[in-house]
């Protein structure tokens, strides 16, 4: 099953190299995170599968990479610098800020409802331009991407002789000062998108509107997502965006609920209308400012009606580190593969105990991660034959670590894991960070060593099959490693590979263990590339 709680995922992310708190020797920086080395090839091929589908795989696609940083006038005529921003109030109690739709009028830090009048905060990042601090000088770092596409709409016309409908895509960094990052990687100060600008006839965008939402519920299923797992929301006239004719939202069931993972907004011609010049010969449907320093007219000439007009867009955005998100909290699972023994349970139940007690003494805990610990080690202890692999997340807690029994019971459980326990992604193979694990029955025999080091060498040389080597524990616990970070295939080399076991039969062959179904079948060697190109597509 998916996973229940950000906990576990965080758990995971940071014991297995997936995602690492930004700045961490340093305390921090709230609202980043960096991604590890498993982190970073999964958020990779993620990227590469939105391009490949959305882009190689469409007739109807450029591509484009714009800077981040732009004219500030970008952000004045985009709308952004008067109202890209969040309702911010003051807690007068504890001097603490909050977004003020995110609270019920009671400040979660100290609990006080002595709170200020909300008043606009505007979410960009300001960095200055130039070696001389002014206020001329300075520009902003992009809150979205959406923005460098329109303003090199002309250009891409130009260069490619485009038809509508055609469309732009592109991944990219923006940054929006957050007042109160959180949920992990959800809400954070840094982020990547992965946005399209798809350019229609106007009268066409309410088909294209929903063209693209069949085709994005389509993409995020065949990346692995259930269907149960996802919700379109509509969202009301009301809570339009200012550019936004109509929106739709794909939100996805994570840990914190259904939440938004990916927006298709109907843009209609407000965004190349409000970046173009003479804007009162161009006919706009939409409301916009008048742009008095624009030096292009972006618009699209039809050689059907022969004139020139504005293009409606449509727009579907989605967050990479949510994507990212997604797929892990898909993926994960906790699985018993076979009964502990009662007086292992029993030993791992009185170190809990003691540690739940100490937990609860303990001085040095604010009351935030005390009542935190002892809730989840409460759900733990209710069935531990089923919560029992949560103890290493209830261990990686903040604050777990000032408690000394805390060794202790980690010394009780991991024995009872290693043997009675998995936790596995069941990621795509297509997206796992590694495809395939390789490792040698006998670490210290030459040959096998030498022959597992060669077919590494071979699968890796495929190109797109991330493949290693591995010699640092026994077969079973290389397994669990694997499983944990969603390696689709372990290959093991044995003494029948090299010819020298019972089976002469088996020469040459090795060993391909399932991740999801734990079977093993012998391969042989000179098949493998062609057997995991079928599977790892």
């Amino acid at each position: 099953m998916p996973a229940v709680t950000m906990d576990q995922l965080v758990s995971l992310c940071k014991r297995r190299g997936f995602i690492f708190p930004g700045s961490d020797i340093y305390g921090g920086l709230q609202g980043t995170y960096d991604f590890g080395p498993l982190g970073v090839e999964l958020k990779n091929n993620l990227k590469a599968a939105w391009w490949r589908a959305n882009v190689y795989e469409r007739d109807d696609m450029e591509g484009l990479d714009a800077a981040i940083l732009m004219n500030r006038l970008t952000w004045k005529y985009s709308g952004h610098e008067e109202t890209f921003t969040d309702p911010l109030v003051d807690c007068r109690s504890c001097r603490s800020r909050w977004r003020a739709d995110h609270i019920k009028d009671t400040c979660p830090n100290c609990g006080s409802k002595d709170l200020t009048e909300p008043r606009p905060f505007n979410m960009m990042f300001k960095t200055q331009v130039g070696p001389v601090a002014d206020d001329t000088s300075f520009a902003y770092l992009r809150p979205e991407t959406a923005q460098g596409i329109f303003v090199n709409f002309a250009n891409v016309l130009a260069t490619t002789s485009r038809k509508l409908p055609f469309g732009i895509a592109q991944i990219g960094k923006a940054f929006r000062n957050e007042i109160n990052p959180r949920n992990f990687i959800f809400r954070v100060r840094e982020f990547e998108q992965m946005e399209i600008e798809f350019f229609v006839m106007p009268g066409t965008e309410d088909a294209w509107h929903q063209r693209w939402l069949d085709d994005r519920l389509a993409w995020w299923r065949s990346v692995g997502l259930s269907s149960d797992n996802l919700q379109v929301y509509t969202v009301p006239k009301a809570d339009l965006a200012h550019y936004s004719k109509a929106t739709y939202d794909l939100m996805y069931r994570f840990p914190i609920g259904f939440e938004e993972l990916e927006g298709i907004a109907s843009r209609s011609d407000y965004d190349l209308g409000s970046h173009s010049k003479e804007q009162d010969s161009l006919g706009l449907s939409a409301k916009v400012g008048r742009n008095e320093d624009s030096t292009a007219k972006l618009t699209y000439f039809d050689p059907e009606s022969k004139r020139h007009l504005v293009p409606f867009v449509i727009e579907p955005s989605a967050g990479v580190d949510r994507g990212v998100l997604a797929l892990l909290t898909e993926a994960y699972d906790e699985q018993q593969i076979k009964p502990v023994t009662p007086e292992r349970t029993q030993a791992v139940a009185d170190a809990l105990a003691a540690f739940v007690k100490s937990v609860g003494r303990s001085e040095k805990l604010p009351s935030e991660q005390r009542d935190a610990m002892l809730e989840r080690a409460e759900l733990i202890g209710k069935d531990l034959a089923a919560g029992m692999a949560q103890i290493p997340g209830l261990l990686d807690m903040p604050g777990a670590s000032s408690i000394e029994l805390g060794k202790k019971l980690r010394g009780q459980a991991d024995p009872a894991l290693d043997e009675s326990y998995r936790t596995v992604l069941h990621l795509k193979p297509a997206l796992a960070p590694i495809k395939v694990a390789v490792f040698p029955l006998k670490r210290n025999a030459p040959e096998i060593v030498s022959t597992a080091r060669q077919i590494r060498k071979t699968l890796q040389a495929e190109g797109n099959m991330r493949t290693v080597y591995d010699d640092t524990g026994a077969i079973g616990k290389l397994y669990r490693r694997q499983d944990e970070i969603g390696t689709p295939y372990c290959i093991t080399v044995d003494f029948d590979t090299i010819g020298q076991g019972k089976d002469a039969a088996l020469s040459g062959t090795v060993t391909v263990r399932d991740r999801d179904t734990m079977q093993q079948e012998r391969v042989p060697i000179t098949e493998l590339q062609a057997y995991f190109r079928e599977k790892v597509r």
